[in-house]
């Protein structure tokens, strides 16, 4: 697969990335290279990355506990310490080898480590290889609230092996394939329609969908890197998707979503909103419904979950003077960014979820 050019760096592809990971690592003299990971990782992937790596730097790993209740400033403390006793300096460099919180936490460890060290982001859910990995984006989580410390800076480069996927449970691929369900409903019909037929893809398909839904994403983030306009399309399904992963993370007494799982959610109710403002058409809506309801399962809802979940909107980092904000459809492919909703309107859109 071709390798694509992002604002400042570049994404590479299976065999490419690991010469390009060759070259850059002797060319560049780092005094050291750092591999962040977690437990599920250090099983399946490192022992892969390791036999294709061919450099004399001295490599140390670092290991974290799996799971988004880990992405937090404590666990950054943790790494900050440990590259410091590790002996790392302005001149080391960190390989995020991992999914969504691994890129997301280690790209703002080495942001903030000696005022910034490079990292290159190598991702091994598709979750990650299409979204988290992609962009610039890197954070952490405030208590439940998701990724609202963080940083805009984009990796030296990002390494896709879809060889990883092979370790990956049939749940995480789901959870990643809603994100490119996603880029197909808010940029491009075609994509859609290719995503929205599962059942006549294969394996084969999967590294193409992969390099296109990275396209996607890499030309809404190219026009936009801070996200004043085109880049707040990629929010959509997020604003209710996003409360609803943080209300189920933080419950006890429910059990926690994936981030896909939630975002499916919030796809349809954003949907059913986009709808009901006049945007989107009635069988473009039920279209999507369908198709995602075929994919994910129904999550239950009591009304008191739904209050709960409407009362975190307050807290989503897309807010702008109070206003909760929406990327909303005004057709499949095309997006509408700035949009509000009514308490109302979200309740309704609720009902007919669990419908």
């Amino acid at each position: 697969m071709q390798t694509i050019q992002a604002n400042n760096y570049e994404v590479f592809f299976n065999e490419n990335g690991y010469t390009y990971l060759n070259e850059i690592l002797d060319a560049k003299s780092y005094s050291k290279i750092f591999i962040l990971v977690d437990e599920n990782t250090s099983n399946h992937c490192l022992p892969r990355l390791l036999s294709l790596l061919a450099t004399e730097i001295v490599i140390e790993i670092i290991e974290l506990e799996a799971g988004e209740e880990h992405k937090n400033i404590e666990t950054c403390l943790q790494v900050w310490h440990s590259l410091t006793e590790l002996g790392g300096d302005r001149k080391s460099i960190l390989l995020n080898l991992g999914g969504g919180v691994i890129t997301d936490i280690g790209g703002f460890i080495a942001c903030t480590f000696k005022r910034g060290i490079d990292f290159i982001n190598i991702p091994t859910t598709l979750l990650s290889m299409v979204d988290a990995s992609i962009g610039g984006k890197n954070g952490v989580d405030l208590g439940n609230l998701k990724n609202q410390i963080g940083i805009i800076r984009e990796p030296k480069s990002v390494v896709i092996d879809t060889q990883f996927l092979e370790t990956l449970p049939g749940e995480q691929m789901r959870s990643g394939f809603a994100e490119m369900l996603k880029h197909g409903l808010i940029f491009d019909k075609k994509y859609w329609d290719k995503l929205k037929n599962i059942a006549d893809l294969n394996t084969n398909d999967l590294d193409a969908l992969i390099h296109q839904s990275v396209e996607i994403k890499n030309k809404i983030v190219s026009q936009d890197l801070t996200e004043n306009g085109i880049r707040k399309s990629l929010n959509f399904g997020h604003t209710l998707g996003h409360a609803i992963e943080s209300y189920f993370l933080e419950n006890e007494e429910k059990k926690s979503l994936l981030h896909g799982e939630a975002i499916a959610v919030g796809m349809i109710l954003e949907s059913y909103i986009s709808k009901e403002k006049g945007l989107l058409q009635e069988e473009e809506y039920h279209e999507i419904k369908y198709v995602l309801s075929d994919i994910y399962e129904a999550v239950p809802f009591e009304q008191n979950d739904i209050k709960n979940c409407i009362d975190l909107l307050i807290y989503d980092k897309k807010n702008e003077f109070g206003n909760v904000q929406f990327a909303l459809l005004d057709k499949i492919g095309n997006c509408k960014i700035n949009e509000s909703s009514t308490n109302e309107l979200i309740y309704s859109a609720f009902a007919d979820y669990k419908s």
